[in-house]
Order: structure tokens, then C-alpha cells, then sequence
């Protein structure tokens, strides 16, 4: 059999899971009323119960996302949300905290959020035979890890695609909440890293001033597809449950897009897609067209170019050209003639600070802006807000999704029958009883039936093949036919949704060892139900989830892949040839009252970055 290779969508809301759908995406990831990892997405039970009913027209899937960590106080409301979630009929749960894994569930499938930090093969072998169905795997890895991974643990696996990064490893990201009590694992992260810092040097000096020096490029692997799939993937995530309605449907489609032309050609005998019908759009996609700060292939091809967004944290979006001259109070750019009225421009200036201006008017080449800033010839312009773009994507008609059937039309005893034969096998017949009587003429209307059943308008369908097979020439009123075909493509709703296969999995605790003995406050346990799991696997020490316990000023608040000494050209190992002067450590980022120090941990490439009164050793450089 096949595999299915699917492609997983952001909704903020009903609507944008409705998007997504049409755009093309075989299933959809969004907020519950409470415990996601985004505080201000959240969604009603009724309106993700409407989203379910749709996703499953088109064999789609709906997942929900309740991936923070848990308190002992809400374990109940939980538990019980999650009897609701079965009912209505959602196909998982994303989660990260192990308290749900003891819970007495429904038999709902459960996968493991990125948040639960999943990088080493044994850790996630260890979750699949608790009973975790599917691993989203931490966005670090590169593609020789994921295949170590994919063979050794032999469980579904999900990889981001596109989309924005976080620093730090998923999960292990304290920053925000030891600097103002907001928690990135309870859902109201506060983007610290988003923010410029000053980099300062052991000695004092400051190397780097107001640069945002934790902001990180997007994340785009769509060139990965066909590596990531025979490396094991069978998800591709688009991050954003916080982004708008065009930046949805410009993501979907474009992998939808990319995706389809991997399945119908190289990857065709040995994969397929995971939902049914097919998708038409007016705009052409492009990544660079919505939401960007540039893109990175991130780790996936290894450590081997920059990754820092350091200009800006905003949206860079797309490069248009350089900015020839300015001419009284007009601009002239390179390609000029691409830029519309009400689109919105940025650049670099010459603070080194991410600059902007909106267009009122595009004429003859020129540019005329809300205000004419001083430009520097020669420099980099971005369309960050693309109106045209824009206006055509945000169109409800701008993509969409539809089911192919073939239709029959023909007559039996009482009077005339319809089938629907849908792509996937399902059939609908409608009957209609009626007098038969031959057309005034004597001549066939078979194309003038065949002309209204072609409109399959508002419905999901599309008529793909018509066969009228009449023994005489039979007339039939246009307001029968269009009963007809609106009563058959009813029905098949009615038959496709009642013969949707949801997975069940029935959780059994099980007792096997976990992978380590001691965990420190970076497996996040922050409830006794969590604390009860990991104990029954064999663990003896845990610590308090950070959030119940740091010590004020004296914490490691991030551990992460990126490297501020590679960004810079400094790394021992990956730059030594081009190393030059060493830098004097331990270097310091400051910003405003916060500031915080930096320990490069060389043998597994990582960076830490712990709070000012934090005490470490210097690890030396003696990888040269």
C-alpha cells in the first residue's frame, strides 16, 4: 500500500481551518478553548466541531493542540475537554505534558508535541510504545538524524516546513517567564528574543549595538520535500496559528503545489496523498509574497550559513530591487513597475534598523510615498505588504477544493435515476418518480442535461464524467434535473462523512524504562500526574518544571542550536580558518535592566544563555 504524505495546516479560527482546507491541506492543527501553546488562539467546542465536519467531507483531519504544561488544578478540566474533543469527533490531541498519558481517556489518538523537545531516537522509541502515535519532531535535526530516528523508533513522524523558529529548543525556553511571569510552555510567550540587544565582551566593550541578536530567520525546507519523505516524514507543518488568512493560504497552496508535483512524478509508485478532491487557485504562490523575515533551510543540510534576522524581527517579505535615485518626491527602484498602490515598502537604513514607507502612488516608474525618508542609493528594497497580492488571495474564491464524480443519469420503472460515483468509490442514487414521455421534438436533450448537471456550483464537487443512458428520448423539466443533482450531491455529503474512518487508540499504561533516571526542570513536570508517570518508568530524581521554581537572576533560561560566535565568524570549530582575533569572553547581551550571559558548549554545538548573576566556567577552545 502507499503511504500517505500529508500536509498540516495552521487555523487561528473556523474560518482560517476552512482555508486551509480549500487551499489544499490534508489536515488542520488548532487551539481548544484552553492548555495551547498560544493563549490567544483559542476556539469554541462548536466551532471546532463545524471545522471536523468539513475536514472529514474531504477525509481530512483536525488535530488540537493542548501542548501546555498542566497545573494539578486543571488536570480535571482537561481530562474532560478531552471527552468532549473525542465526542465531536477530533482525530488527535497534540500534547506535551506526560499527565494526559494517565489520564482515563477516550480512545483518541495522541501525538507528541514539538514542545516536548523530541530530538533522541530512545526518547521517542520510549514515547511510542507508551503509546504516542506520532512524534512532531524539534525543528533542529537534519535529515541523517530524522532517517536515525525514523528506523530505530518506527513511529509517524512530523517536521515543520515553513515558517517562523523558535531559537531556543521547543519547551526549553524560560526567558519570558523569568523576566515578567509569562510562560512559553503555559502559552504567552513574550518573544523576548525578538527584542534588540546590545553584545558585550568580557572586557566590557561593546562588539554589537541594538541588533536583534536572538531573531532568527523563517524556516522554509519545501526544497527538502522529496529528502524529508524518504528520510521518514509523512507531515509537513507550516507553522502560524497567529498569522492572517493570506498568509494561510499562500503556505498551503504553494506546498500543496510543491508537494502534488513530487506524488504525480518521482514519488508516485511509492506515496500518495492523505485527503481527497483538488484544489484550483488565481494566485500564483510564493513564500516571500506574506509573512518573512528571508528564510533559512535552518539545520536540516547541517551548520553552514547564517541563520540571524538580526536587522529586524518584522516581516522582510519580498525583494523587489535597488533603489536607483531619488527625483523630487518620488523614488525610483529596480523593477519599479511590480509595486502597486497601498503597498508597503522596507529597507534597511542607515542605523542598520528596518525602515518603511507605503505607496500612494505607482505611475510611470516612479514611486510616490506616504513620506519621502531618506533613502541611500543602491539599497535593498522589500515589498512587505503586497496589496494586489492581498486582495485577490483574501477573495473567498481564490482556492477552491473539489471532489470528483462521475454522474449517471438514467431511467428505471417508476420513472429516472441519478448516481454519483465519487473519486474515492462512495455512490449516492437519487430517484425520481416521473411519467415518461418523449421530447417534443423527438430529438435528444442529453446535452442540455448534461449541461445542468455540470453545475455543481457551491457544492464540493465536480463533475468530472456524465452519462445519460435513456432508451428513448426522454424529456425532463431543468427544475427535476437540478433536484436531482442538488438531492444526490446532498446525500453523498450525508454517505462520505457517515463512512469516515476516524483512528482509535485506547491508551494502556505501560511500566517499560524511561531513557534517563534523573530529569532536571527542563522535562517541565509541574503536576503529581506527570511526576506518577515518569516514576512508574523507572525514574527516581525529578525537578520542578522551571515555572514552580527558578531562582531569580541565577537561571539557564535557553539552550539552543544557533550560535551567536558562528554568526559572528568566530566559531573554533566550523570557522577556524577564518577565526582571527579570539573574542574575549563570557560574552554579555544586554537590553535596558535585562542581560543576560552567553556559554558556548562546543562537543554538541549548542549555546546557553543564563540569567546575569549565573556563575559558569568558560569552556576553553581546544578543538583547534
Amino acid at each position: 500500500m502507499k503511504k500517505k504524505i500529508e500536509i498540516l495546516a495552521p487555523a487561528k479560527d473556523l474560518i482560517q481551518g476552512i482555508a486551509a482546507i480549500n487551499s489544499g491541506a490534508d489536515a488542520v492543527y488548532i487551539g481548544a478553548p484552553q492548555f495551547g501553546a498560544r493563549s490567544n488562539a483559542t476556539n469554541s467546542i462548536e466551532d471546532i466541531a463545524e471545522l471536523v465536519k468539513y475536514a472529514h467531507l474531504f477525509n481530512a483531519q483536525v488535530f488540537v493542540v493542548m501542548n501546555t504544561i498542566l497545573y494539578d488544578n486543571e488536570l480535571e478540566t482537561c481530562r474532560l475537554m478531552i471527552w468532549d474533543l473525542y465526542e465531536i469527533g477530533v482525530d488527535a490531541l497534540i500534547i506535551q505534558d506526560m499527565a494526559i498519558m494517565e489520564m482515563e481517556l477516550p480512545p483518541i489518538v495522541l501525538h507528541a508535541s514539538t514542545q516536548a523537545n523530541n530530538r533522541d531516537a530512545d526518547k521517542i522509541k520510549f514515547l511510542k510504545d507508551a503509546g504516542i502515535k506520532r512524534v512532531v519532531l524539534a525543528r533542529e535535526l537534519n535529515l541523517h538524524q530524522i532517517k536515525q530516528i525514523y528506523d530505530e523508533a518506527d513511529v509517524e513522524l512530523e517536521f515543520f516546513v515553513t515558517g517562523a523558529l523558535c531559537v531556543s529548543f521547543s519547551g526549553n525556553c524560560y526567558m519570558s517567564v523569568a523576566n515578567g511571569e509569562r510562560s512559553a510552555n503555559r502559552g504567552s510567550c513574550a518573544q523576548n528574543c525578538r527584542l534588540p540587544y546590545n553584545l558585550i565582551d568580557g572586557n566590557g566593550e561593546t562588539l554589537i549595538k541594538n541588533s536583534h541578536l536572538l531573531s532568527i530567520k523563517d524556516l522554509d525546507v519545501s526544497d527538502q520535500i522529496p529528502n524529508l519523505i524518504e528520510a521518514g516524514i509523512v507531515s509537513f507543518k507550516i507553522e502560524g496559528r497567529l498569522k492572517d488568512i493570506v498568509y494561510v493560504k499562500n503556505n498551503v497552496s504553494y506546498l500543496r503545489q510543491k508537494l502534488d508535483h513530487f506524488l504525480d512524478g518521482a514519488g508516485s509508485d511509492k506515496y500518495t496523498k492523505a485527503s481527497s478532491g483538488k484544489c484550483t487557485f488565481t494566485f500564483d504562490s510564493t513564500l516571500s509574497r506574506t509573512f518573512n523575515r528571508g528564510y533559512t533551510d535552518y539545520f536540516v543540510n547541517e551548520r553552514h550559513a547564517s541563520i540571524g534576522s538580526w536587522e529586524s524581527p518584522k516581516s522582510k517579505g519580498q525583494y523587489i530591487g535597488k533603489l536607483i535615485r531619488t527625483v523630487g518626491n518620488a523614488y525610483e527602484i529596480e523593477n519599479g513597475e511590480l509595486l502597486n498602490n497601498g503597498d508597503g515598502l522596507c529597507f534597511i537604513n542607515e542605523n542598520n534598523e528596518a525602515d518603511g514607507i507605503y505607496v500612494n502612488k505607482a505611475e510611470n516608474g516612479k514611486i510616490y510615498p506616504n513620506v519621502l525618508k531618506d533613502v541611500k542609493e543602491g539599497t535593498f528594497i522589500y515589498r512587505n505588504n503586497d496589496a494586489a497580492f492581498i486582495k485577490i488571495v483574501e477573495r473567498e474564491d481564490s482556492a477552491i477544493r473539489k471532489i470528483g464524480t462521475t454522474l449517471l443519469l438514467t431511467e428505471n420503472e417508476n420513472g429516472f435515476e441519478l448516481i454519483a460515483t465519487d473519486e474515492d468509490g462512495n455512490v449516492s442514487v437519487v430517484k425520481l418518480e416521473h411519467s415518461k414521455e418523449q421530447t417534443k421534438t423527438g430529438e435528444s436533450i442529453e446535452e442540455n442535461i448534461k449541461t445542468q448537471l455540470a453545475k455543481t456550483g457551491f457544492t464540493p464537487y465536480s463533475a468530472d464524467e456524465i452519462n445519460v443512458m435513456f432508451s428513448q428520448n426522454w424529456f425532463l423539466p431543468i427544475s427535476k434535473i437540478n433536484e436531482m443533482r442538488r438531492n444526490v450531491f446532498d446525500q453523498l455529503s450525508e454517505i462520505r462523512l457517515k463512512n469516515y474512518k476516524r483512528e482509535e487508540h485506547q491508551m494502556v499504561k505501560t511500566s517499560h524504562p524511561y531513557p534517563e533516571t534523573k530529569l532536571d526542570f527542563m522535562y517541565n513536570v509541574s503536576n503529581k500526574t506527570a511526576r506518577k508517570f515518569y516514576e512508574r518508568h523507572g525514574v527516581t530524581e525529578i525537578e520542578k518544571a522551571f515555572e514552580l521554581q527558578w531562582d531569580p537572576g541565577k537561571s539557564r533560561v535557553m539552550t539552543t542550536k544557533y550560535c551567536i560566535k558562528y554568526e559572528l565568524k568566530k566559531c573554533p570549530i566550523h570557522q577556524k580558518d577564518i577565526v582571527g582575533v579570539k573574542v574575549k569572553e563570557p560574552l554579555v547581551l544586554k537590553q535596558g535592566e535585562l542581560e543576560y550571559k552567553l556559554k558556548f558548549n562546543c562537543k554538541p554545538c549548542e549555546m546557553e544563555i543564563w540569567e546575569k548573576d549565573a556563575e559558569f566556567e568558560i569552556e576553553e577552545d581546544h578543538f583547534h
